[in-house]
């Protein structure tokens, strides 16, 4: 793929950052925010979603295209779900904590937060939200953040409840669960200032290191999702949602970047040709006798066969505007959106069964020549018809160029069509919830994480790298707790990061440790009664049976320290019996004698203990 002269094309990236906050409660409601195995759920539940108008009467166009399609949303409940959740009773007042946390990040952006926070709806009608809209909050303004490129604004800062999540896709709707409906979210927006893949991934990194610097959210996949807002000079704005991963977001904007790039290429090409879109029309005879198994299997079905000349458009249809992805894939993405799955185009018949003279009678049943492509949806009558006039109306926007849209993230970098932009009227006041007036002169400005990797080097004397493994891991809360009640930070650190990685290698389920489980086992440490070799092992003990304490872990498998006389009696016996080679070598038999001890005394004491008492008894035999 062509890199491009980014200046030169004028690109424009503004972020939308949004990351749930690891607070005790939800939201608007009491309940915990812990996920949970919808294996766990003791009940279900369904609604039918439509749009609502909003207070000036408009309808949001990206929710009236959300709802051509009725479909039946369910939902897993659990024994933690409450009314709330369910949509059956109103919400309760914003959540103390994550306006807290909220403030916090405001103080980390330089924003200014507002005097008084209105709870808002915004409408959503894909079934991951029980009420049909989401409540948002804004809490701050006109921020900004340093990239090496430059300053980014931050335009906003919201603070809302997170959707369900989505279990199961199914043909006639969708399976969610309610244990993430409702977490605290925020989402931070900054300005359009971005003008650069590499600028983007840096913004985003940045962001993403002063949100961990809380302290306070939740780290894994899904916690944290990014959105890209893109255009290009002569292009039109595009934002792409759901970006999982900082790695990919240089990635998406140069793909984007480039797409609409060749959809202006392709815009002067058709317009060259004079090109334009025809009317529907329905060519089911035309593959009355057809093998293709896709066409065929609608047909059986009482299905029928749609199609649209698309005049000028040959070999365009074809053309590629991104990885993979040409502008047949738009189309079809259009008509899928109305239950098709997908449609055929000229630019890449005969195929799938369709034959060269089913292609020629095609062309000759819409009136299309040979600088001509025509499209096709084979489906039960209300898809085809609904799908084909969508993939004609997409082919249409191709004449003006780049649509705004919204578009989904890919996993290979690439974009896909969503929905229209939403607008205005997608917004309205939420009348359940009073406003709040946000505090800041309470709230302490936490410390960066890059502040905490020098802290930790000067402080602790941790190396940079271990050092900044700790900081921007997520247990770094852990390590600060254990350190402060009298860990050594060498050994906390070491446990943390490099004990812990090592075990998940050697199938170890580590997801199982609990911050307990650890300070337990430092606990023991400091008290004598387990040695610091024996720390892998007993976390190991605690992440197989979790429920056990790290003293009864100790106690199960054998670890416990041995006393001050067992250890000097297992030296001395070591020493005795090498007696020759200490007369001979004196100190420099250490080495080889100290491992002789530490395998007698099988992991039962710490190497400084056993160091010491083989000095003296060696030198006491010099």
């Amino acid at each position: 793929m062509t890199e491009h002269d980014y200046e030169d094309l004028g690109l424009v990236a503004g972020l939308e950052i949004h990351q749930q906050l690891d607070t005790e409660t939800k939201l608007f409601c009491n309940c915990p925010t812990d996920l949970r195995d919808p294996e766990a759920s003791d009940r279900r539940f369904t609604r039918f979603l439509h749009p609502t108008k909003s207070e000036l009467g408009e309808l949001d166009d990206a929710a009236v295209e959300e709802s051509r399609v009725e479909r039946e949303f369910e939902y897993l409940a659990y024994d933690s779900t409450c009314l709330v959740e369910e949509d059956d009773e109103p919400p309760h007042r914003l959540d103390d904590e994550a306006q807290e946390v909220v403030l916090e990040i405001a103080q980390l952006l330089d924003m200014d937060v507002i005097d008084q926070a209105h709870v808002m709806r915004k409408i959503v009608v894909d079934g991951s939200n029980t009420s049909g809209f989401q409540r948002s909050t804004l809490m701050a303004t006109d921020g900004e953040i340093e990239t090496s490129d430059g300053p980014v604004g931050v335009e906003d800062l919201m603070l809302e409840e997170e959707s369900a999540q989505r279990v199961e896709e199914r043909e006639d709707g969708v399976l969610y669960s309610l244990d993430r409906l409702g977490i605290p979210l925020v989402e931070i927006g900054t300005k359009p200032d971005i003008r650069s893949p590499e600028q983007a991934r840096e913004a985003a990194e940045t962001i993403g290191m002063l949100l961990r610097s809380t302290g306070q959210v939740k780290r894994g996949l899904g916690t944290i999702r990014q959105d890209v807002n893109i255009s290009i000079a002569e292009g039109a704005r595009v934002e792409v949602k759901g970006v999982q991963s900082l790695d990919d977001i240089d990635d998406l904007v140069r793909n984007e970047a480039h797409r609409q790039v060749r959809l202006l290429e392709v815009r002067d090409e058709l317009h060259e040709r004079d090109a334009s879109v025809g009317d529907v029309t329905e060519v089911t005879d035309t593959f009355a006798d057809t093998d293709s198994g896709v066409i065929r299997g609608a047909l059986d079905s009482g299905g029928k066969v749609t199609a649209v000349p698309l005049y000028g458009f040959d070999g365009l249809v074809g053309a590629e505007l991104q990885p993979d992805r040409r502008l047949g894939t738009e189309l079809s993405d259009h008509a899928k959106r109305h239950g098709a799955g997908g449609i055929f185009h000229t630019d890449e018949l005969p195929a799938y069964g369709v034959t060269d003279e089913e292609v020629a009678a095609l062309r000759d049943a819409v009136n299309a020549g040979d600088d001509d492509a025509v499209a096709i949806v084979a489906a039960d009558p209300e898809t085809a018809d609904l799908a084909i006039e969508a993939a004609a109306e997409r082919a249409r926007t191709a004449l003006d160029g780049v649509p705004e849209e919204t578009r989904g993230a890919n996993d290979d970098g690439t974009t896909r069509y969503l929905r229209p932009l939403p607008g205005a009227a997608r917004m309205y006041p939420e009348t359940d919830v009073p406003p709040v007036e946000p505090d800041p002169t309470e709230v302490e400005t936490p410390e960066l994480l890059t502040e905490k990797v020098e802290r930790y080097q000067d402080e602790y004397g941790l190396d940079a790298g271990l050092a900044e493994q700790v900081a921007y891991g997520r247990r770094m809360a852990l390590f600060e707790r254990v350190v402060e009640m009298g860990t050594d930070p060498t050994l906390a650190a070491g446990t943390i990061e490099s004990t812990v990685t090592e075990l998940r290698r050697d199938g170890v389920p580590v997801e199982n440790l609990a911050d307990d489980h650890f300070v337990g086992t430092f606990e023991l440490v400091a008290e004598g009664e387990t040695a610091k070799g024996n720390v892998g092992d007993v976390l190991t003990a605690l992440a197989e049976t979790p429920d056990l304490t790290a003293a009864e872990a100790v106690e199960r498998e054998g670890l416990g320290s041995a006393g001050d006389e067992e250890v000097r009696e297992a030296v001395v016996e070591v020493v005795e019996r090498n007696e020759q080679q200490v007369a001979e070598e004196g100190m420099q038999a250490f080495s080889g004698l100290m491992g002789e001890c530490m395998g007698a005394l099988g992991g039962k004491a710490d190497g400084d203990t056993v160091s010491e008492i083989l000095r003296e008894e060696i030198q006491a035999r010099a």
